[in-house]
C-alpha cells in the first residue's frame, strides 16, 4: 500500500461503523466512510456529517467553527472547509502521490535542461498541481468546475505559488486533451484523478468504465520523448489497482508500471484506512 504518513496537520484518529474521525489541524470532524466496516470506539467531534435518507446530507456543528481554515503539508498551505457534500476540499491521502511526483520531477531535472511540463486533469483544488509546481515545473491545471479551479488558485496564493507557471483552465478534460494533441503539445508528466461519473462544464458525460481507456491512450501520445511519469488515481469502487496498472501497461508498453491501494494510518498506525487506488508509470 502507498501510505500517506507524512502529515502533521492532519490525522485519522479513528474509523469504524461507516465513519472516520479526522483531525484537521485543531478541528475534529466525523464523516462517513463506507470502507470502515469494523466498529469504532465512542468518538467526540467538533462537527458531524449526517447523511440524509433521500441523498446528500448536512453538517451538525457541536461548536462554533470558522468558515474555513488552513492545513499545511511541508511548505504547501491548503484551505479546508466543510462542504455540503461532506468533503473538505482536500484528499490528504494524495500526499503520498505528491511526494512521488516531486521525486520523479527532481530526478528528471538532474538529467535534463529546462523546466518539466505537467498536465493535471480532473485537478480539483490543486494538491498535485502545487506539489509539482514546488519543483519548478510548469503546469496546466484542468477541471470542469470553476469553483474548484478558483479554490486551487487560492491554495496556490496561500502556498506562495501565486506567480508559479500554472495555467488554470475550466474545461472538459477529454476535449482539452484532443485540442492539445492537435496543437502538438507534449508533457513530461501527466496526472489524472477521474471521477466514476460526471459531467463537463457544458454537459459532457463521463463514465469511467467507458471513457478512461480512450483518455489514457490519448494522453500517452502527449508524453514527451523524455518523460518523467504518468499517474492515474481512482476512487471508483470495483476498479482495482490492477485494472489501472493494466490500462497504463497497454497504453505505455515501454517503461515500468506499478499499482496499489493508497491509504492513511489510523491512530497509532495499527490499522490503515484504504482510500482508493493509484497506478504509476515511469520510463
Amino acid at each position: 500500500m502507498y501510505l500517506a504518513d507524512g502529515w502533521q496537520d492532519f490525522a485519522v484518529l479513528d474509523a469504524g461503523g461507516g465513519m472516520k474521525l479526522e483531525r484537521w489541524k485543531d478541528v475534529v470532524l466525523l464523516r462517513p466512510d463506507p470502507q470502515a466496516v469494523w466498529p469504532m470506539q465512542e468518538a467526540t467531534a467538533d462537527a458531524v456529517y449526517i447523511r440524509s435518507g433521500t441523498g446528500g446530507g448536512h453538517w451538525e456543528f457541536h461548536k462554533a467553527l470558522p468558515d474555513s481554515w488552513q492545513v499545511a503539508y511541508g511548505a504547501l498551505r491548503f484551505i479546508v472547509r466543510p462542504t455540503g457534500f461532506k468533503h473538505t476540499g482536500l484528499f490528504p491521502e494524495q500526499a503520498v502521490n505528491w511526494d512521488w511526483m516531486r521525486d520523479k520531477l527532481e530526478a528528471w531535472k538532474q538529467q535534463n535542461e529546462g523546466a518539466p511540463r505537467v498536465l493535471n486533469l480532473f485537478a480539483y483544488t490543486g494538491g498535485a498541481t502545487l506539489a509539482c509546481a514546488e519543483t519548478g515545473a510548469s503546469l496546466m491545471h484542468v477541471d470542469a468546475a470553476k469553483g474548484m479551479v478558483n479554490w486551487a488558485k487560492d491554495n496556490a496564493r496561500e502556498s506562495g505559488l501565486a506567480d508559479a507557471p500554472i495555467r488554470y483552465i475550466v474545461d472538459d478534460c477529454v476535449k482539452l486533451v484532443k485540442r492539445e494533441l492537435r496543437r502538438g503539445s507534449h508533457y513530461e508528466g501527466i496526472v489524472m484523478d477521474p471521477p466514476s461519473y460526471g459531467r463537463g462544464p457544458t454537459g459532457e458525460l463521463w463514465k469511467i468504465e467507458h471513457d478512461l481507456w480512450p483518455l489514457v491512450a490519448d494522453c500517452a501520445r502527449l508524453l514527451s520523448d523524455k518523460p518523467a511519469f504518468f499517474l492515474i488515481n481512482s476512487y471508483t469502487t470495483g476498479l482495482s489497482a490492477s485494472v489501472l496498472a493494466n490500462v497504463l501497461r497497454r497504453a505505455l508498453p515501454e517503461g515500468h508500471s506499478e499499482a496499489d491501494e493508497i491509504g492513511l494510518p489510523i491512530g497509532d498506525g495499527a490499522l490503515v484506512l484504504p482510500c482508493g487506488a493509484s497506478a504509476r508509470w515511469m520510463p
